[in-house]
């Protein structure tokens, strides 16, 4: 992996990378604590500003577009103004909307993170809110949404598929998905909060430790984990492991342990699997070894956590970490 950089330089720009999924718009509402209530014994909290980032599927799209891919990005917004705050972010990144279906019966995605602090001081997260839709979508609307999939798959050189439970994936979108990846010959990624065991048979998926060991119903280890990706039906199976690093099962090869780069205190991980599906999927679209696409993803794993909130690799920020971090490794894996 000594020319990686290289690879990276020569072969991520100008990939298209199809992405479809469940769109979020991840709201930061900045404030400063100004006095407590006399109504309560709650902080009254004096809005600033708030700012629209695009999260979820959307979050992966950005992430491609600032490493010099071409995102294609399919998923279900609503008519209101947190939607057209998302497609403004999304433009603003270079992300083009034009895959995107507008459903009026439903809100778009909306996670709110108050992020509150005393004058001159740091802001903490206080706490979340979430706006969901609870209803199916309609077959109209999915229908709409797999016609532009279809289409969008013609000028891809990967496919993505982000479930963030919000409703835009189910098993038939994730067929389609498969039908369309096979014709094409490209790698199919899965990314699923709550049912990856679901989407069995993509190219490569990319849970965290967590998501792993919630499916296996254990720590994970490199059997266990080579069991998963059997279940799954995977070419590989890239598990991320926060501090810890990630380790990389590849079927017909060793286990690869990769250790963190970087801090191993994390400043925000909002979005970080996101960024990491991301720069899997433009290493395995440009033809790099799995090895050397979940290095390229380790190192900007190990950058986006250091920002706040849902945040970004550009390529220049990807690179310098490779040229100033070694990637060790190891074939042996400690729980």
């Amino acid at each position: 992996m000594t020319d990686l950089s290289a690879k990276i330089r020569d072969s991520f720009r100008g990939k298209r990378i199809l992405i479809a999924g469940d769109l979020v718009a991840d709201q930061f509402l900045h404030g400063t604590i100004a006095r407590v209530s006399r109504e309560a014994p709650v902080f009254i909290l004096r809005h600033e500003e708030t700012d629209t980032r695009a999260g979820a599927a959307a979050n992966a799209a950005v992430n491609v577009a600032a490493l010099g891919g071409v995102p294609l990005l399919v998923g279900i917004i609503g008519d209101d103004e947190a939607g057209r705050l998302l497609i403004d972010s999304l433009e603003r990144s270079g992300v083009d909307a034009q895959h995107l279906v507008v459903d009026d019966s439903r809100k778009t995605t909306t996670k709110v993170r108050v992020l509150a602090g005393q004058h001159y001081a740091a802001r903490q997260q206080v706490i979340r809110i979430d706006y969901e839709n609870m209803a199916d979508v309609g077959a109209a609307v999915r229908e709409k949404l797999s016609s532009k999939f279809a289409k969008a798959t013609a000028d891809a050189d990967a496919i993505i598929v982000s479930d963030y439970n919000c409703g835009a994936i189910d098993e038939g979108f994730f067929r389609l998905a498969t039908v369309r990846a096979a014709e094409r010959s490209i790698p199919l990624l899965a990314d699923s909060r709550y049912r990856l065991t679901e989407f069995a048979g993509a190219t490569a998926a990319t849970p965290n430790q967590e998501e792993a060991e919630q499916i296996i119903g254990c720590e994970i280890s490199v059997e266990k984990g080579e069991e998963l990706r059997k279940r799954l039906d995977l070419g590989s199976l890239l598990v991320t492991r926060g501090n810890k690093g990630m380790l990389l099962i590849e079927k017909g090869r060793e286990p690869l342990n990769l250790a963190a780069v970087g801090s191993t205190e994390p400043v925000d991980v909002t979005g970080a699997g996101d960024t990491v599906i991301a720069v899997y999927a433009l290493g395995l679209a440009s033809s790099l070894s799995c090895a050397d696409a979940a290095a390229a993803a380790n190192h900007a794993g190990g950058i986006v956590v250091m920002k706040k909130g849902t945040a970004s690799v550009s390529i220049d920020e990807l690179l310098e970490s490779i040229r100033l971090h070694s990637t060790p490794t190891s074939l042996e894996f400690s729980a």
